[in-house]
């Protein structure tokens, strides 16, 4: 007869209802009592690492890295099923933001490792939670979970990676881990690009002409669906091959840039409330013009290709930060004199966000857009196939094979 343990009966009561059959909780108490990846019983761990920044050849796959410990009471260890690679992870490899990264780490007050390196890349995942601090009160083990970790921890392209209750929360139901782990990132740097950097609210989208660069890749395929989720007219460009795409995803306005004459078909076109960049388009002259002008600077202009990391790298942290002061001071005056609001914005942790959109996963309003599924093993290949760019949607990392 198989032996109970307190624990996880209290998690059954918790979880199921009086009427649920005997099959369900016996199957619910077996996840819990047999459950092979729990880290007491296996110290070590696989992980992608690098051990100095450079190119594919600095990723190495070990099986022998300890599995971190919970050393923040807010922290929550989590057995990684799938994760996902975006074009940061590549930056971050060749070192992009590693002097903003290392100043976090060094005023940590529970820092992950000993220093910067071995370093594990990776931003998100999704996972089944298997350890809880002593303050998380939200998530419990055995909890299915999506989120991102921040770019100054160890990341989670290894079997377990530690986040914390702000950076997660339930996944999806609908959808597999594998399908779940393409979304969170891009996600949380939509998220933060509308609503913390641009000020936007969901109930203040409705019927506003939204224009989205680089509909295709990870960061418009899941924009161009939460505008649409949330009311709002949707343009966006992309080449040939990802038309059908984009507009299956809902945008109302297609531009093929190998066909057409971008900059006279966005001309001949009404005028738009938001712009969203990730290209830097407006560097070239893009953009500006194609927003509705105010005297209350309504209309946004919003970037995510900006110097304010690279400027850190190249000059310091003094110097940088000034440097980028300066940078947006100049991007702002321009706009304002324009009657737009520039705004530069990056991706931020967003637990809160996630859970909003794992509903919307769950009612077909959101749903994950994947370009390749590679095993565990070929991480390089995954990079290198991010890094040659033209993404239909996202490249995935699966480490747990789903049933």
């Amino acid at each position: 007869m198989e032996k109970i343990c307190t624990y996880c009966v209290q998690r059954c009561l918790q979880k199921f209802h009086p009427s649920s059959t005997v099959r369900q909780i016996r199957l619910h108490i077996k996840s819990y009592s047999t459950n092979s990846t729990d880290p007491n019983k296996k110290g070590t761990m696989r992980a992608w690492q690098i051990h100095q920044y450079g190119g594919n050849e600095e990723l190495t796959l070990s099986d022998s890295v300890t599995i971190p410990k919970i050393k923040d009471p807010r922290g929550i260890l989590i057995n990684i099923h799938a994760a996902s690679i975006n074009p940061i992870d590549c930056r971050m490899r060749a070192g992009y933001g590693s002097t903003a990264m290392n100043a976090i780490r060094q005023k940590t007050i529970f820092p992950t490792n000993g220093g910067e390196f071995p370093l594990i890349l990776g931003r998100d995942f999704s996972g089944e939670v298997v350890e809880t601090g002593r303050d998380v009160r939200k998530f419990h083990r055995g909890d299915e979970v999506w989120g991102t970790v921040f770019a100054s921890k160890q990341g989670c392209l290894a079997d377990y990676t530690i986040a914390q209750e702000h950076e997660i929360s339930l996944k999806p139901s609908i959808i597999t881990h594998t399908s779940a782990s393409s979304i969170p990132y891009v996600a949380c740097t939509v998220s933060a690009a509308f609503t913390e950097f641009g000020g936007l609210r969901e109930n203040s989208v409705k019927d506003k002409r939204v224009l989205i660069y680089g509909g295709s890749g990870g960061i418009g395929t899941f924009a161009i669906q939460l505008m649409k989720a949330f009311g709002a007219e949707v343009a966006t460009i992309c080449s040939t091959d990802a038309v059908e795409l984009v507009t299956s995803l809902g945008a109302d306005v297609v531009i093929d840039y190998t066909k057409q004459d971008v900059r006279q078909e966005l001309a001949n076109l009404e005028k738009f409330d938001i712009i969203l960049d990730s290209f830097g388009k407006e560097k070239t002259g893009y953009s500006m013009e194609f927003l509705k002008p105010s005297k209350c600077n309504d209309a946004k202009y919003i970037t995510l290709k900006h110097p304010f990391l690279q400027n850190i790298d190249d000059y310091g942290i003094p110097v940088g930060l000034l440097r980028s002061l300066s940078d947006a001071a100049i991007d702002t005056s321009l706009g304002l004199k324009k009657g737009i609001s520039h705004r530069w914005a990056i991706y931020l942790p967003m637990g809160k966000a996630l859970e909003r959109y794992a509903k919307l996963v769950d009612d077909d309003q959101i749903i994950p857009v994947i370009d390749k599924v590679f095993p565990f093993e070929d991480v390089p290949a995954a990079f290198e196939k991010v890094e040659h760019g033209h993404a239909r949607g996202k490249t995935v990392i699966q480490m747990v094979k789903e049933k």
